[in-house]
């Protein structure tokens, strides 16, 4: 893993570049991040429940009319 350390002059600027950085990552690597933060945060929340079957959802599928 790279690992860089970076200086910034303002919080605007520090988030544009957090911007750009997620941005550039694939849709599924994104996703993954967001499942990842939000395990953690209902581990925060209540550390004695098991928080990876909280998540499990059942998938639903829209079928859209074509145009």
């Amino acid at each position: 893993m790279d690992k860089t350390i970076r200086k910034y002059t303002n919080f605007h600027e520090m988030k544009a570049e957090e911007y750009r950085y997620w941005q550039s990552r694939p849709v599924h690597e994104r996703l993954d991040a967001a499942a990842e933060l939000s395990i953690i945060g209902y581990q925060l929340k209540d550390p004695t429940r098991d928080v990876q079957s909280r998540l499990q959802r059942t998938l639903v599928r829209i079928q859209r009319t074509p145009r």
